[in-house]
């Protein structure tokens, strides 16, 4: 982090030369794209341009908006690691110093537009960097959380044919262990001060690297970045955005859920490998024009987190429940939050409990919102609309949102089903893509006129929405999607389980967390309980994301007979929610 530090120093160098200017826009129109231009695209009221990049057409127009005042003088970028270090970039500053980042993309990376950019940094300002270097070099970036182990990361590069990937250096021995597999990686990029033989090191490049650099005028629909999301069964599926999905489609997001203008400060606590650390802390945030704050602690601590928040001027906080879960234990009212005034949540359901000693505390009401990898917010409280604690809110634009049964029926308020949007005649440009190399699972999302979610609710004779649960097994865990096949392939590597089946569990913090049944082989069938749990737990975490381990493990004799996986699963999880 050094290098960022030292280049404070030069603000007022970078302040003295205005960035390039360069608009991607259809040839009929030479005028730079407003914010109202932008929510008409969003709403539909108005065409998709032929050509968008939101680093040009946005981040710039940012930048040359301070130029002339038209912006307050707000940090764009504003963050802390609890030891004093800090950085504050303006929209300028983020526009130069991307720049010098897309330089050493393209230059001693030898990287071309279209290549796929595996990303796997904590929450330090080069992220933000390199994933803003991408959009301008036409890169497709792809986030993914340190906590990946090396199979994990071994998938994702051989299914993606990365051509880079850009890691710090707690992931780089997993990286290094298994790159030999990978024929299609051709440059490793190092974020650390320190050096690594096999690696090109980002801070030397960086220092050295032009800050003239010329944004690649990529199409609208043109691919932009690549989420790994977990399923059913098999191995996560890669669910591809493109430049306007993302870049544009969260600017209704970011005005009316998340009630962002140019003066407000946001802090998103989502980790930088999921996309809800995009949709918060890049673009429904910069799309506003808003300053986004980041506190890099690794480890959440409730201590740490409500200094923070009274420490600094955050106006809008952003979090999963399970952190207003955490939080509501304490005593709240011994803090003073200097300007903090609109809270939300989504990733999992919210306890009315929660929202209500939340606002009781602290005299903010917290606003839902719920919705998916592959296509952003689907429904939200938003400011002005009356709270319903336990529900997701009211269907937002630009969707039309439905409960439909198994053929595609709308159910009339009250009946359960599941969460659907209506499609019109064309697909909606704020969808992902496709799923990479899967047109099969690409095609069953759709139903009818409808796109199905995979989830399960009902809708109120008020148009709000209540979550009742996934339509498949994947298990929800402090805002974390984990496919139980996973955690169960897992588990069956190790010599001890002969069989198992893994469900949600409910949990009073974490709203569900993994239970595991298992069925132990002959020699292991006398080992110590406790023992060989944590032995199993231990396995899984070294075998997939840590995340994902069992944190509660059950040894029986035998496990249902059925079919199918999916049946056996549905028999325990309701035999451990107390259903059945």
């Amino acid at each position: 982090m050094k290098i960022f530090f030292r280049y404070q120093t030069f603000r007022f160098i970078w302040l003295a030369k205005p960035p390039g200017r360069h608009f991607h826009r259809d040839h009929q129109l030479w005028t730079p794209l407003t914010l109202a231009d932008l929510e008409a695209i969003n709403r539909c009221d108005r065409s998709l341009p032929k050509n968008f990049n939101f680093a040009g057409d946005v981040l710039d127009e940012w930048s040359q908006k301070e130029k002339t005042g038209e912006r307050p003088a707000n940090p764009a970028l504003w963050w802390v690691n609890g030891k004093g270090d800090e950085v504050k970039w303006s929209f300028r500053e983020l526009g130069s110093l991307s720049r010098k980042a897309a330089n050493v993309l393209t230059k001693p990376c030898g990287l071309q537009r279209g290549d796929r950019v595996a990303v796997i940094l904590p929450r330090i300002p080069e992220w933000w960097l390199v994933s803003v270097a991408c959009m301008r070099t036409g890169l497709v970036f792809m986030p993914g959380t340190t906590q990946l182990t090396a199979k994990d990361i071994l998938y994702r590069l051989r299914a993606s044919k990365a051509k880079c990937i850009v890691a710090s250096e707690e992931v780089a021995p997993a990286v290094e262990s298994i790159t030999s597999e990978c024929p299609d990686l051709k440059t490793k990029l190092l974020v650390s001060p320190h050096g690594q033989n096999g690696w090109l090191s980002f801070q030397e490049l960086f220092q050295s690297a032009s800050e003239e650099h010329n944004c690649v005028q990529t199409g609208s629909q043109e691919p932009m970045a690549i989420y790994f999301t977990s399923g059913t069964t098999g191995s996560p599926k890669m669910a591809q955005h493109s430049h306007s999905s993302l870049g544009i489609g969260y600017t209704l997001c970011g005005r009316y859920w998340l009630d962002l203008t140019s003066s407000d400060i946001i802090w998103s606590m989502s980790d930088p490998g999921w996309i809800k650390a995009a949709i918060g802390s890049i673009f429904s945030s910069w799309l506003q024009g808003a300053c986004v704050f980041v506190h890099q602690m690794a480890q959440f601590d409730t201590d740490t987190f409500l200094d923070t928040l009274a420490t600094y001027p955050i106006t809008t906080l952003c979090s999963a429940p399970t952190v207003y879960r955490m939080l509501v234990q304490k005593d709240l009212k011994r803090y003073k939050f200097k300007k903090l005034r609109h809270c939300l949540t989504g990733g999992e359901p919210l306890n009315p409990e929660v929202l209500e000693q939340w606002k009781a505390q602290t005299g903010l009401e917290l606003y839902e919102g719920y919705g998916q990898t592959e296509v952003g917010i689907i429904c939200a409280n938003q400011k002005g609309q009356e709270i319903k604690p336990g529900s997701m809110g009211k269907g937002v634009l630009p969707y039309d949102v439905q409960i439909i049964d198994e053929n595609g029926n709308i159910l009339p308020p009250g009946k359960e089903g599941e969460i659907a949007l209506r499609l019109t005649s064309t697909r909606p440009f704020c969808f992902f893509s496709e799923y990479v190399d899967n047109p099969e699972k690409t095609a069953a999302t759709l139903r009818g006129d409808f796109y199905v979610t995979g989830d399960r609710g009902v809708m109120d004779s008020d148009g709000y929405f209540w979550f009742v649960g996934r339509a498949d097994d994947v298990i929800i865990s402090s805002g974390y999607r984990i496919g139980p096949f996973e955690v169960e392939s897992a588990l069956m590597e190790h010599p001890a389980v002969v069989e198992s089946a893994v469900v949600s569990s409910p949990d009073p913090i974490r709203g569900e967390v993994v239970k595991a049944f298992v069925v132990l082989s002959a020699p292991f069938k006398s080992s110590n309980p406790e023992k060989l749990t944590l032995e199993l737990q231990d396995h899984v975490k070294k075998s997939t994301a840590p995340y994902k381990y069992p944190r509660k493990v059950e040894f029986v004799q035998e496990l249902p007979k059925t079919i199918t996986g999916k049946i056996k699963r549905n028999l325990l999880r309701d035999q451990e929610w107390g259903r059945i």
